[in-house]
């Protein structure tokens, strides 16, 4: 019976629940650690784990088919991966942005942003596959309805009345937010948000359900308390504030997590991340 959930991001299509809670469970209590709180015990700790309906049924071939700019479906995911580039860098001036035509090795608008993307610091060693994969598990979430209702259904399950915080990372926010909002009758929990694209307009924050009205998006009824951490050189959370958003309850939190923004365990380390989650707990 889980005090706390985590809700993971994307590119875990290959690991599981228990292997994903192996790395956060640690790097949860370091943070509580740091904020002065005291750890839950390892059964009070649960995933929300969703990876594997990404997972690709196995094929003929060796290894993973390779993606490349080809493969970039016009729409969300080719606006997704622009917006990423053109962040990046906004952030890092050694990387070519898109008006820059000076050093472009290609004309061809993706295949310009992955070869800057390669070069940046966010996606440092990753390959095409992995940036353009990213980019389609968040538009098959939007864009398939049978995805997102069975990924939904993982967080749901997850969820019991002893449930006191959630824990989100990257998309999983945005599950977290849905399940949430779909749920007025549950017993109140605290929401913490880390890395998250809930505030990306057009792309993300448009495309919610419930939609947002009036330039604002719900507040999920059973949150009594919202913390929203993200690092400034977090491509994946554009949008760092998600106050003007969703309303000045949302505490926007900054963090530094190093060569490593978006990756989850610099924000569960952090002390920041640990004391929202140890107040929630008390």
């Amino acid at each position: 019976m889980s005090r706390i959930v985590f809700v993971h991001g994307i590119a875990q299509e290959v690991v599981g629940p228990e292997s994903l809670l192996a790395e956060w469970y640690p790097a949860l209590c370091d943070g509580l650690a740091l904020a002065g709180g005291e750890a839950p015990a390892r059964d009070e700790v649960g995933m929300a784990f969703y990876g594997d309906l990404f997972r690709q049924a196995g094929h003929r071939g060796t290894g993973t088919p390779e993606l490349d700019a080809s493969d970039v479906e016009e729409g969300l995911e080719e606006e997704l991966l622009l917006q990423w580039w053109e962040y990046a860098a906004r952030i890092d001036p050694r990387l070519p942005g898109p008006q820059d035509r000076v050093r472009l090795r290609t004309p061809y608008p993706v295949q310009r942003a992955l070869d800057a993307l390669g070069h940046s610091a966010f996606f440092a060693g990753a390959g095409e596959r992995l940036m353009i994969g990213a980019a389609r598990q968040v538009r098959r979430y939007f864009t398939e309805p049978r995805i997102r209702a069975a990924v939904r259904g993982r967080l749901e399950g997850a969820l019991t009345d002893r449930t006191r915080v959630v824990v989100a990372h990257s998309l999983g926010s945005v599950v977290a937010y849905e399940v949430l909002c779909a749920s007025p009758d549950r017993p109140d929990v605290v929401l913490v948000t880390l890395g998250s694209p809930l505030g990306v307009r057009n792309l993300v924050f448009d495309r919610l359900v419930p939609p947002p009205h009036a330039g604002r998006g719900r507040w999920p009824a059973p949150v009594r308390q919202w913390v929203n951490i993200a690092d400034r050189g977090d491509l994946v959370a554009l949008a760092k504030g998600l106050a003007p958003l969703f309303g000045d309850r949302v505490r926007d939190v900054a963090v530094h997590n190093g060569a490593r923004a978006h990756d989850v365990r610099p924000y569960l380390t952090a002390r920041e991340t640990g004391g929202a989650i140890a107040a929630a707990l008390a």
